[in-house]
Order: C-alpha cells, then structure tokens, then sequence
C-alpha cells in the first residue's frame, strides 16, 4: 500500500472516531458552535485528501455531509435529531468505504446514490420521510487497521487550531494532505468524557496538542521484551554484587540500576492506554440502540483514565460491546415497564474502570430487570444440565452463573440485539485468553452488574518475595496493605484459632487468616498447637481485608510478569511467574484467587468470626481479657486491655524529640505525643532504644513510653479496690501477681486535651471548592482553611469550578474572588444558582474592598456572605455559620 495512501487512511480513523462522539455532543447540545466548527473541520479535511487521491466514492460522500454541515454552521439549518441520524448514516458509509481500501487497496464498489440524495435533500431543508442508512456499516463492525500505530509524545507544543472555512454550497478544495493541526486539531472529541457531554473548553482558548511521531506497534513490543530482559539481567547483578559485597562496583550498578527503572518507566508508558479508547464507540452503540428499540438510555462511564496494555485493550472491545448491547437490549425495561414499578424512564448503563489489587476491574452494570432465578431454573432443567436435587443445593449465584453455559438464555425471543445470556460463554472465553475472570452480581428487579478481572500480563510490576513451605513466592505490592510479625509471645501480634480458623487480633478488628504453606500442601512438618509463628501479609480484596501467612519475607524486587501456563490456569491462586536475579523461577500469587479458593475476605467474614469480632465489645466481665503486661516506673506489673494498644514500638532515644514543652516522635508521617509513666523522662543514654505502646484512633495516636514489655495474657480482669493514685483504675491479681490496671482516658489526656473533643466530634471534614485566580491567595488561603479541618480544593477560574460542576464533583460550600477575568465571581454565583447540582450550596464572597454597594451586587448574584480577602477570622466564623445554617435546613 502506498505510504501517503497509508498516512491517510490512518489520520482518517483517528478522524471518524472523533466525529462519532462530537456528533452525539452535537445533538445533547445544538448550539455548540465549538463542537459543530470541529465537526466541519473533520469532515472537510477528509474531503479535501480523497480528491487529491483520487478516491472519488469518499469524496462524493464527504463531500454531501459537509454540504448539510455547512448549513448547520451558518445558521441556516437547524440541528435536529433526524438530521444527526442522516450524518451518522453517512459516518457508517464512510468508515465502510475506508475499511474496504485497508482491505484492498482501493476503494470497494458500490451504490451511495440513496444516501447522497438524502443528504442534497437535507441541505435544501427537506429530510427524508425514511432514514437511510449505509448497508456496510449496519452488516458489520469496521475492520481494524492491518498494521496497528500508536502515537508517542516528543514535546508539548502550543497549537492552535486553524480557523473555520467559511459555509458554501460546494466547499473548496482541502490542501493535499491533511496538516497535523487539522488532524489533531480536537483529540477530545472522542473520549467518553465528551461524547457524554461533559465540559468543553472555554470559547477561543488555543488547544494544546503534542508533537507526535506514528511508530509500529511491533516496534514498541520489541523495545518492550528487550527491557524485560535487561531488567532481569540488572536484578542478577544486584544479586551478584550483594553476595560478593563489592564495594567498587556499588556506585555504577545503581546508577544502572536507575536508568534501568526509567527506561522500563518510559517504554511501559508506550504500551499502556486509557480504557477509554475502547469505549469510544459505545456512547454511539447505546443511542443507536435506544433509536431502534423505543428505550431511554443513559451511558456512564467511569475511570475512562484507568490504563492497561495496549494488546489486554484490544482483546477486551468485543466483550465489552456485546455485553452493552445486552444489557440495552434486554438488561432495561422500556419507558413503559419502569413507571409501572416506579423506576424513572431512564434506564442506565454504567462502565467503570479501576485498579485493585494488582489487576484491572471493569464493571459493566444496568438498573434493569436483573437475572430472574425462576427462570434460569426452568431453563436448566429443560435442557437437562442438572438435576432438580442438585439444582435445589445450589445457591443464588450458583445458578445465576449458568448463563456462561454455551447457548444458554433467558429471552423469550431472540432479537437481532441479541439476548442476555446468548453469547455470555464466548464473553467468557475471550476473557479468560487473556488470564482473566468475570464474575456477576445480579438482583430481580434491581439489575445486573458483571465484574471483569484482567490480572498483569507481559508487565514489571514490584512485588514482595516471600517464603512458605521452602519456597518461594511473589506478591505484587498493590495488593499489600501492611506486614505483620506473628509469634507465640510478647514480640509480635498473635494468631488465635476460632473452631481451627486462624485469626489475629489486629487494631480492634479480628483478621481472618489463610496459611500459605497448608493451603499449597507445602507443609514439611505437622505445626504444634499455639505455634504459629512467622509473618502475615495482610492483603485487601474489595473491601475485606485478610491476612496470608508466610515462613519469611524477604525484599521488594522489581519482578517480569510472565502469564501462567495453561496447564495451570485452574489453579487460581497463582496470576503469572517470574525469574528472579539468582535465576530461579517463581509463582506470582494472586490474593483474590486465594480469597475465592478458600472463602476467606470474598463475602466477609464467616459466622463464627464475626461472633468472635462482636465478643469484646459485648463481652461480660466474667469473661477472660487479653492483656498486654508491662513494667514503668517500680517493681509493679502493669497492665492494659490488649484491645486498646494499636501497636508496640521499640524506638531509639534518638529518634525522640523535644517541642513546646512537649516530648514528640515522628511517626508515619505525623508527629505523635509521647508520655512517659516514670514521670519526667530522662533520655537514657544513646544507642539506646525506648518501649512504646501505641495507641490510636482514626487519624490520631499517642504513644505511652514503658520501661519493658513483660508478656500478653488472657485472665479474668477482676478490678478490686479504687486506686488513690491518678492514671490507674485499680488493682488485680493476674497470673498470681498484684497488677496496676491503667487507666488509659486518663493518660490519653496527658496528651492533649482534645483527643477526646476531636473524637466526640468527629466527622467527615466539609468539602470546601475555592475559586481565586491569584496563586499568592490561593496559596495564603488553603493552609489555613485545611489547618480549620476543611477538605480544600482550588482552582484558578470560574469556567473550572463549572467544568468541575458538569463532572459532577461535590462539594460543601463555594469561596469565590470577585474580581477575576473572563467569567467573575458575579457570574459565577449567577451561572450556580441558575441550576444543577451546587444550586443550594453556601456561597462565600471574597474581595480585597469591602463596601455595602459591594456587598448588595454580591447578594444580588447570588453569594451568601461577603468577607474581606485580608480577614482570616472572620471567614472561618462566615464558614462555621453557613455550613450550620445548611444543617439546620
């Protein structure tokens, strides 16, 4: 195929997939001029480059389209639903006619005499009677590229997009090829985002566009398997220069090491895209459907940022398109069946993307009918999959989950939509090629939402290594939430057993575990009973948090990815394998595999842990108490209720630091007040280290320092006697000894005397939008307002704060400057409480001058309240009032 042909036919896509969700902006909006500019431009250039290629059935096409957009822009057309439809229809005729020439070279035969007609008709104002639609594009989908580019940034590069050519009966010509600011003028055109109209840019703004190269995708897969192994070769040399601690070769190795990660960094970039780019179609699959079968149909997409592979992108477009048009087709009630029970006549259709625990989750999800259970039975029975005994033992999802058999359906016709379940076995297939799962949750009458998990294939991830068993594992660090060192004594967290469960107490939750030796038969010996010694990865899947337990953990390594052989893809708990630095080969483990294989953290806790999670806080005093023992200050056992201590710390003196009178360590990123039970501390001499029991609440902790930490015991905590001293509840005898019970509220408020307050108080902190267009206030005002305890979000127009209001983020109240250029904080107020979600939200006025002329106009628009710029107090007393006056209300 020639090279400019080529050229051409590429720009060309990137052109009609940006034209398919501008289209449909187009008609949610029909006085965007922006949009409609953008539209013509498109279909101009495209014009223009088939008649200097001689592609005369492209051009004659095009050349009718932009006629009828040529009118819409001047105005002497108006844009109509119907009139949308006639361009799509010429869209589909010309994505038809471009997928024939990448078939063959040059353009295929056929008759566009009809569509053209209707289009001249269009343009002279009359529609036709009967849409007329291209019969290539309704037969099939558009062929892919043979030899798929993708587009890497060189530099940014301000461009503006070149000016609109004014309207005319017949345009003229187009320069012979298209320039990169024509092609590339409105890459937003075609993301989800906009194709469900939402936000554009402010009118005139110059849109900025990177320089761009077009580069092989094999190209990129070669640079990207050539990384793989240099990373491998650059972990063996760690490993080598580790064992063999030569110093000489230290320096080198980690500048190597270094530019290793960035390179690895830059190529990942190269192959990783926003799943968006496979959404772009779907916004115009969902109008055409709600068209065709009489339904209303809201699309939401979701996490159109979350990035994956290039080749996972691909394999996924199929799946996901036949699982919208299910849900459309037979997923939504129409208008009809959703008043009758009290849904509103929109059905909705949600996409959602994100990262969980070292996969990718997309949820596809509809607010219909759901999978009717009856049915479903009805039909395995007629078709003889189970028997009504083994059907009657199964539970909900169990028989929900046989709409992935092969030809299974629930429909009581088959359209040519197709029907909800028709299909699912292939959906299933695709997925699973690539090493995912997909799973359903579904209820009668409230819908249907099915859950796709892509796990890392082909990637460098860093995981950390670990041991069960003798040997040795990967666990990629997204999934891990925290270590835990677990032992029989006062060192470490301890691993009870509920009815042979393992479980550990961990920050007044109990924790179920999963071993990781005993659940890949890899155990050498028989554990003694209490024995339980070791580490525990706690790990989250969704919202349940469990831990694995492991023999010993190594260090984080930056592992490849390589996908699992088939011959073990039932095994779930692996997602892949890796070579390690010394060469050896090794699992990578997958904590929703493992929670699914052994039912811990999939649906929450079982019975009897959640029995045993309640027991502390309805326990009865005649129950037992783990306690924690100590020794501060004398001879005396101390103790405390082990429920209270978060954690223990073994800090040295070092680290621990004098503020205000205060004694302060920084921990976790915070400073946490520490106080001493020996009264004044003295800091023991250095190298020395300290004892500390952490406690914690919420995002508040304070530890108390203790000469030595004795044991953990379980006693029955009888207190006897009042004790005179302050900071004790009294005494007990535990494990034969005379023990001081603390009392902890009163060394808490040793600390502060607003633990207490701020705990009683508590709450999530009111979300604040400032709109300032002076960096230097903006960056006087949000310290101060977050120091306030307010969650702060700052932009720099008024335009911004609307584009966010269209996205739909929430917010408490509004602060805005007055004088701003463009749109002012007096426009601002007035476009707000005109409608929409922030119509009822406080609005503070901000101002360098404070007037009463001023202050009525601000009224007048809208705000709330007005407070001088220069007057921190008076605003956060403005704030305090208006949020109060909105709870009252």
């Amino acid at each position: 195929m020639d090279d400019l042909l080529a050229d051409f036919l590429t720009e060309t896509n990137e052109g009609l997939a940006a034209l398919d969700g501008a289209l449909l902006k187009l008609e949610k909006a029909p006085d965007d001029r922006q949009t409609l500019s953008e539209i013509f431009r498109n279909v101009h250039t495209i014009k223009g480059t088939c008649g200097f290629l001689g592609l005369s059935r492209l051009e004659k096409v095009a050349h009718a389209a932009e006629n009828v957009l040529g009118k819409y822009r001047d105005g002497s057309l108006k844009v109509t639903p119907e009139g949308i439809t006639l361009i799509l229809s010429a869209l589909d005729c010309l994505k038809s006619i471009v997928s024939g020439i990448e078939a063959a070279g040059n353009e295929p035969a056929g008759d566009d005499g009809a569509l053209i007609a209707a289009l001249d008709a269009a343009w002279r104002g009359e529609l036709p009677a009967t849409p007329v639609t291209a019969p290539a594009a309704v037969v099939a989908e558009v062929a892919a590229l043979e030899e798929p580019v993708v587009e890497t940034a060189v530099a940014p590069e301000a461009e503006v997009a070149p000016e609109p050519t004014p309207a005319a009966a017949v345009p003229p010509p187009a320069p012979a090829a298209p320039t990169r600011a024509e092609s590339d003028a409105e890459p937003a055109a075609a993301t989800p985002a906009a194709a469900q109209g939402q936000g554009t840019q402010a009118q005139g703004a110059p849109a900025a566009a990177p320089q761009t190269i077009r580069v092989s995708v094999d190209v990129l897969e070669d640079l990207m398997t050539l990384v793989s192994e240099l990373v491998l070769t650059r972990n063996q040399l760690l490993q080598l220069v580790r064992a063999r601690n030569d110093s000489a070769l230290t320096v080198p190795l980690q500048r190597l090491s270094h530019i290793t990660s960035e390179l690895q960094e830059g190529v990942m970039k190269t192959r990783m895209q926003p799943i968006g780019n496979a959404w772009q179609k779907l916004p115009r699959i969902v109008r055409d459907l709600a068209n065709e079968l009489g339904k209303k149909i809201e699309l939401v997409m979701k996490g159109a940022e979350t990035e994956l592979d290039r080749q996972v992108l691909e394999l996924i477009k199929d799946p996901l398109t036949h699982m919208v048009r299910n849900s459309g087709d037979h997923g939504l009630e129409t208008p009809e069946q959703r008043r009758a029970v009290g849904k509103p006549e929109v059905g909705r259709i949600t996409l959602n993307a994100y990262h969980e625990g070292g996969h990718i989750i997309i949820e596809i999800g509809d607010d219909g009918r759901g999978l009717s259970v009856e049915k479903i039975k009805a039909k395995v029975l007629a078709q003889g999959l189970t028997t009504e005994a083994e059907l009657a033992g199964m539970s909900e999802r169990e028989i929900q989950h046989f709409i992935f058999r092969a030809g299974f359906s629930t429909a009581a016709a088959i359209t040519s939509v197709s029907g909800r379940g028709v299909g699912m076995d292939v959906v299933k297939t695709n997925v699973e090629k690539i090493g995912g799962t997909i799973e359903l949750r579904s209820v009668e009458g409230k819908g249907t939402t099915f859950f796709i998990k892509i796990p890392l294939t082909l990637a460098i991830v860093s995981a950390l290594i670990v041991e069960a068993g003798g040997e040795r594992f990967a666990i990629p660090q997204i999934g891990v939430v925290e270590l835990v060192r677990a032992s029989g004594n006062a060192e470490g967290a301890q691993i009870e057993r509920i009815h042979d469960t393992p479980v550990m107490r961990l920050r007044e939750r109990l924790l179920p575990l999963v071993s990781l030796s005993r659940l890949l038969q890899l155990e050498q010996e028989a554990a003694e009973p209490g024995k339980d010694e070791g580490f525990v990865v706690v790990t989250q899947v969704g919202a349940n948090v469990f831990g694995i337990i492991v023999d010993k953990v190594f260090d984080t390594e930056e592992i490849v990815v390589k996908p699992v052989a088939p011959i073990l893809r039932h095994v779930t708990m692996f997602s892949g394998n890796t070579i390690l630095g010394d060469g050896s080969v090794i699992m990578i483990l997958d904590p929703n595999g493992i929670a699914r294989a052994t039912g811990v953290g999939a649906d929450g806790p079982t019975e009897e842990i959640a029995q045993a999670a309640e027991g502390p806080r309805g326990a009865r005093s005649t129950e037992r108490t783990a306690l924690l023992l100590f020794r501060a200050g004398d001879d005396t056992p101390k103790a405390v209720p082990l429920g209270l201590v978060a954690r223990l710390e073994d800090l040295p003196v070092e680290s621990i630091e004098h503020s205000g009178g205060k004694t302060l360590v920084q921990y976790r990123g915070k400073l946490m007040p520490l106080v001493s039970m020996s009264g004044g501390w003295v800091p023991p001499e250095p190298g020395r280290r300290q004892a500390v029991l952490v406690f914690n609440d919420r995002d508040r902790a304070m530890g108390l320092m203790v000469d030595a930490i004795l044991d953990v015991v379980e006693e029955h905590l009888n207190i006897e006697g009042a004790a005179e001293q302050p900071g004790f509840l009294g005494s007990a005898v535990i494990c034969g000894k005379v023990t001081d019970i603390i009392d902890c509220a009163w060394w808490l408020r040793q600390a502060g005397d607003d633990w207490f307050r701020q705990s009683a108080a508590a709450h999530t902190p009111y979300r604040v939008l400032l709109v300032e267009d002076s960096a230097f206030f903006r960056h006087l005002l949000v310290p101060g307002l977050t120091a306030a305890g307010y969650e702060v979000t700052a932009v720099d127009s008024a335009t911004q704060a609307l584009q966010m209001r269209e996205q739909g983020a929430s917010f408490d109240l509004i602060i805005s400057d007055i004088e701003m250029p463009d749109l002012d904080g007096l426009g601002l107020a007035r476009a707000v409480r005109e409608g929409g979600a922030w119509q009822a939200l406080p609005m503070v006025a901000l101002s360098g001058r404070v007037d009463n002329e001023r202050m009525r106009l601000a009224r007048d628009a809208g705000f709330t309240s007005y407070v001088g710029k220069s007057d921190r107090e008076a605003l956060l007393v403005t704030l305090r009032e208006c949020l109060a006056a909105t709870t009252i209300a």
